[in-house]
């Protein structure tokens, strides 16, 4: 699991002479990846404690190393957690709701539906509210099956004390993460039928299609216009979507292992709209605005638009 989130998460320099430590860093880096942004929700600073991974791999001697797969790991969720612990303290002054950074995913992550789910817009809110140390460990044991002792290595805690912040965790997680995971088929359909919604500005419409409790958060991260709090309800969402400009080009993609829209104004990325779907209704919105979480889906983009 964790592999297949992205294609370009992160690269040691090339000369294009391959050695050992750098054919051995690329065979790991989407795991290494997946693993740092579960941890962090934030591509960039996921690529960045890549980064900084390998700049310490590169000077391990490789013959003291027994496994590689588990030493990288190690390394990574070190700088995970030292990373995280700074962008916590950040979040605290966040401007209005916090979302995270949206990550493209190949369209057969859906087909994976525990990596989907664990890589949701969804998901990575209820890991937010965990501790650092939770968040890394329940990354580690539910979402990459590793063992206590593995895991113990990589926070620095003994195997027991793991076993009791992974069950404390996945606790934590299971009374808040959604309820049902919506198979990849029903979701592309759900999501076209939103789009149409959305673009002839059917209130109507959009009312039949989302739950009367759904919640949308918007993320401006105080540089982009976005709702200051969550906005609750359907006819309070629905009056929100229907006061999208008909400028606005919407384009279906694939984020966070779901079906989203990528709304662009003048050929540039404004919004990143990803959806949760419940029991057929959608109940979650989540619109990322932030233009410094948009300039990499822009990026990434630009060649298929």
């Amino acid at each position: 699991m964790g592999q297949r989130t992205r294609n370009t998460a992160g690269a040691p320099p090339s000369d294009g002479h391959v050695d050992p430590a750098t054919e051995s860093f690329v065979v790991h880096r989407n795991l290494l990846f997946t693993v740092a942004y579960e941890m962090l929700g934030s591509a960039t600073d996921a690529e960045d404690v890549l980064q900084e991974t390998w700049l310490r791999w590169a000077g391990v001697d490789l013959r003291t190393v027994r496994d590689e797969r588990a030493y990288l790991i190690r390394v990574t969720t070190r700088q995970a957690l030292s990373r995280l612990r700074t962008l916590r303290r950040r979040r605290e002054s966040y401007v209005g709701p916090w979302l995270p950074e949206p990550l493209l995913t190949v369209p057969d992550v859906a087909e994976d539906v525990e990596l989907a789910d664990s890589v949701s817009m969804a998901m990575l809110l209820v890991l937010e509210t965990l501790a650092p140390v939770e968040r890394a460990v329940f990354v580690l044991r539910e979402v990459f099956d590793l063992g206590y002792d593995e895991i113990a290595q990589a926070v620095d805690k003994s195997p027991v004390a793991v076993r009791q912040v992974a069950h404390r965790a996945r606790a934590h997680v299971t009374a808040r993460r959604p309820r049902r995971v919506v198979p990849p088929a029903e979701a592309r359909g759900a999501l076209k039928a939103f789009q149409r919604a959305v673009e002839t500005g059917d209130l109507q419409r959009l009312l039949d299609m989302i739950a009367p409790d759904v919640v949308l958060l918007t993320d401006g991260g105080g540089i982009a216009q976005a709702a200051p709090a969550p906005v609750v309800g359907a006819d309070r969402v629905a009056h929100v979507l229907g006061r999208i400009n008909t400028a606005v080009v919407l384009h279906p993609t694939q984020v966070n292992g779901y079906p989203a829209l990528i709304l662009r104004v003048g050929g540039e990325v404004d919004t990143v709209l990803a959806v949760h779907i419940d029991d057929g209704l959608i109940t979650g919105l989540y619109a990322v605005r932030n233009p410094e979480k948009l300039s990499r889906i822009d990026r990434e983009t630009t060649v298929t638009r």
